[in-house]
């Protein structure tokens, strides 16, 4: 039932009983007579001794006999009056003759409160009515402030000895917490207080946390809010909302001011389909005129966060608005390191717990990524009645971050179970032989998330560029699987779906995007476009010719199929081994790394079978 009929339910019961006793209040009421009257069977009771004793009430008279009342009777009149009516009528009052008792009734608290309860229902109506309307008044003044949560700097409960793995950024930031500390050692060079900080970097690499690392070690206040919190459907209001956000924040300067998700509000002007929308550039206007607008004694700092910085409108990036742009890029080994230590922090660790092996298994990995990777050890090693989290924990949690949860409950035939099992151990083989390609560091036909089974490769380097032999190994590697089902089941099937998928792709941005075509040269073909108003759908504009789309997709077939070659050639010539590596998946279900190095190296019965090195 919705809350506001029960309100206006209980409004208007409340009005009519109101209107009721109010009524009822004000009619006038019948009077007690003036003359006193007492009942003729009272009196002749009295005379013929059939009552002992009387009691007189407010306004009441009670003849008992031996304590038991028998009669009673209306009277208006004071205990004097009684006694004489009494003698009036013969009756002898006193000793030897009936006692009069007067009962005291107390004070009518009841009476008071039935007098006065229509004048507190109508009270109680009014207030009702007054604070209802109050209420709504209150939220339509609300409306237009600020949303920002206002956390105080006096206890800080992130600093930067929280935040590891950016430490460039923390360098670039250390300027800004020196600045809101003492503002006048850079005032008195001639310096200007920057008026906004843009962080930049992929989801999960710790955007957020470096904001709040900045106001624990300065000491200042810290408005945070999201930029979606300024919009409204109503046109005006966001722009009310900065304006009001600021107002406060230049009350309690030194402060800084946390944007995060600034690319809500401050996409580029103008664009979209129909033009932008009228609130959110009102909004946006609001925000640059705010920033432009600040005195450069007024020590406020505007830090915002964005993983789409290529949307943001110029006139927010421009110098005087965000003055300084930090890119936080994903953590190499170091970095990753020092982060799993950070959140490896209270947590009981095994001993034989080593960060660094760790960081090189989560190439890619984001802050984020790593501190879920810890929570989700400490989940299994809780799960497994363990006193504390070891390394068996912590790999098992990294695979479940990568490929999802194991399920073992699936149900697979034993000819689909040695499919997959080839298929993989075709993967390791090839990336065994071939020289340029990533090490194997666990194959596995359990099933994972959306996976039958999976190969995990492990760089042996964080890697920034990548070679031309590199890509041709990836892409032998990739067809790898396929093949594997090929030449032993003389079958194939759908498995290598997602092989095929990557191939492809890499194979086309070869060609396309890297130069790496001999009979293209070095050139790049179309300009990619993302719709970020139509959701991430990219298309691709041609600058090129009918003829040469006809080149391009004869390069990308040729290096795929060289590829194919190579890896049909490799499993061909070391089919024993590939069959010694699949049956003992078969049986195991899950092999390390150094399991499969000792298969490598295992003797075969055919020795002219041994892994021959691709040429």
């Amino acid at each position: 039932m919705n809350p506001r009929f029960w309100q206006s339910s209980l409004f208007y019961l409340l009005l009519l009983v109101g209107l009721f006793l109010l009524v009822s209040t004000f009619l006038p009421r019948a009077k007690a007579p003036e003359e006193v009257l007492l009942y003729p069977t009272f009196i002749e009771q009295a005379k013929n001794r059939e009552i002992d004793t009387i009691k007189q009430g407010e306004n009441r008279l009670t003849g008992l006999k031996d304590g038991k009342a028998r009669i009673k009777a209306d009277f208006f009149g004071s205990t004097n009056d009684l006694i004489s009516l009494l003698k009036d009528a013969g009756i002898i009052v006193g000793e030897g003759g009936i006692k009069v008792e007067v009962k005291s009734d107390g004070f009518n608290w009841g009476g008071i409160f039935l007098n006065f309860l229509p004048l507190i229902l109508f009270g109680a109506l009014l207030f009702f009515l007054f604070r209802s309307a109050r209420g709504a008044n209150t939220q339509a003044f609300k409306f237009g402030q600020s949303r920002a949560r206002l956390v105080s700097g006096s206890k800080p409960t992130v600093t930067f000895a929280d935040v590891a793995g950016v430490d460039e950024a923390k360098q670039e930031l250390q300027e800004v917490v020196e600045f809101l500390k003492s503002p006048q050692r850079f005032q008195a060079l001639g310096a200007r207080v920057p008026r906004g900080v843009l962080l930049v970097g992929p989801p999960g690499s710790g955007k957020t946390l470096l904001a709040k690392a900045i106001a624990g070690e300065a000491g200042v206040p810290f408005f945070s809010i999201s930029g979606s919190e300024f919009v409204e459907m109503f046109v005006g209001v966001g722009a009310a909302r900065v304006r009001d956000l600021f107002e406060q924040a230049k009350r309690t300067a030194p402060c800084i001011i946390f944007v995060d998700e600034i690319d809500a509000v401050g996409r580029h002007r103008g664009a979209g389909l129909g033009g932008g929308h009228d609130e959110r550039e009102q909004t946006l206007n609001q925000i640059l005129v705010e920033m432009d607008g600040f005195d450069t004694s007024t020590n406020v700092i505007v830090l915002s966060a964005t993983n789409r910085p290529d949307i943001l409108d110029p006139a927010l990036l421009r110098p005087g608005r965000f003055d300084r742009h930090i890119i936080i890029d994903q953590p190499d080994i170091n970095g990753r390191k020092a982060i799993l230590q950070v959140h490896a922090k209270g947590k009981p660790m095994a001993k034989d717990v080593d960060p660094e092996i760790i960081a090189k298994q989560t190439p890619g990995f984001s802050g984020a990524d790593l501190a879920n990777l810890i929570n989700e050890a400490a989940i299994l090693a809780a799960r497994r009645n363990r006193k504390d989290i070891g390394m068996g924990e912590l790999e098992d949690a990294i695979d479940r971050v990568i490929a999802g949860p194991e399920k073992k409950s699936r149900l697979i035939s034993p000819r689909e179970k040695e499919i997959i099992a080839y298929h993989e151990a075709g993967h390791a083989l090839v990336a065994k032989i071939l020289p340029q390609a990533d090490p194997v560091h666990k194959i596995s036909i359990v099933a994972r998330g959306m996976m039958g089974g999976w190969t995990r490769f492990l760089p042996t380097e964080d890697r920034h560029l990548w070679t031309r032999s590199q890509f041709e190994d990836r892409l032998a590697v990739s067809l790898a699987g396929r093949i594997a089902e090929e030449i032993t089941f003389n079958e194939i099937t759908t498995g290598a779906q997602n092989d095929l998928e990557q191939a492809t792709r890499l194979a086309r941005k070869m060609v396309t995007e890297y130069g790496m075509s001999d009979n293209l040269g070095p050139r790049t073909f179309g300009k990619r476009e993302e719709l970020v108003f139509l959701g991430r759908e990219i298309t691709e504009q041609r600058n090129y010719s009918e003829k040469v789309a006809e080149k391009i997709d004869t390069e990308v077939q040729n290096l795929i199929q060289t590829a194919y070659n190579t890896a049909k050639k490799l499993l061909a010539q070391n089919k024993a081994r590939l069959d010694l590596v699949a049956q003992r998946l078969i049986t195991k279900e899950t092999l390390e790394e150094a399991e499969l190095d000792a298969l490598f190296k295992e003797p075969l019965l055919s020795p002219q079978l041994e892994a021959t090195p691709a040429s």
